[in-house]
């Protein structure tokens, strides 16, 4: 059977995919430096060298193409906590991962939490999904650290609290110091960290 007609040593599904790759950092970097609502499906098609008609091939549309980023960002994300909580990483280390992956490149904390971040109903039950996992990762550590004897809901609002309060501390990182300079913010997360589970501990019933 043919693979159909390949263009540069490509097939269909394989331009398919490298026009996905390619709107995708087009819009990674675009969506970081000017802004979600300032950036256009044309300049997107522009700076990957993407036709319009090969962009909605892709994409529905500027908020599909947002949210696809923001789900490989998460994909990252998750692989690369679960990868250090599998190695058996501590918690100092795990917070730090977390850092890495979400400001050691700036361009994706901006587009996840700064000036390039997109609003919609669709994006915000995104982001929720991500706080909601990453609060069961939170408690995951924490129970595998010997505090499985706190109550379950207990756990579950100080882990939600504590991310939404690291994503707060990243978000207002973006807009008060030098994007490259992270040793301020990591010092603020390990902090705002350790506090929190100070009180999940001091919360907990003591051991029988």
């Amino acid at each position: 059977m043919s693979e159909g007609r390949r263009i540069r040593g490509l097939d269909a599904e394989q331009r398919k995919a490298l026009r996905r790759r390619q709107l995708l950092d087009s819009a990674l970097e675009l969506f970081a430096e000017q802004g979600y609502a300032a950036t256009s499906i044309e300049q997107l098609c522009q700076h990957a060298f993407v036709g319009t008609k090969g962009f909605y091939e892709t994409f529905d549309s500027r908020e599909a193409c947002y949210l696809a980023l923001l789900a490989e960002i998460t994909e990252r994300t998750e692989a690369l906590m679960n990868a250090r909580l599998a190695e058996g990483a501590d918690e100092p280390a795990l917070v730090d991962a977390f850092a890495d992956a979400l400001v050691g490149d700036p361009r994706i904390a901006q587009v996840a939490f700064g000036h390039g971040m997109a609003v919609s109903p669709a994006l915000e039950h995104a982001r929720r999904e991500n706080r909601r996992w990453a609060a069961s990762f939170v408690i995951r550590v924490w129970q595998s650290s010997g505090l499985a004897t706190a109550p379950a809901a207990h756990l579950r609002v100080a882990a939600t609290g504590l991310v939404g309060g690291m994503f707060d501390l990243i978000a207002d990182w973006l807009v008060t110091a030098e994007p490259t300079d992270t040793g301020p913010l990591r010092s603020a997360l390990t902090g705002f960290y350790a506090v929190v589970r100070a009180g999940v501990v001091t919360a907990a019933p003591a051991r029988s």
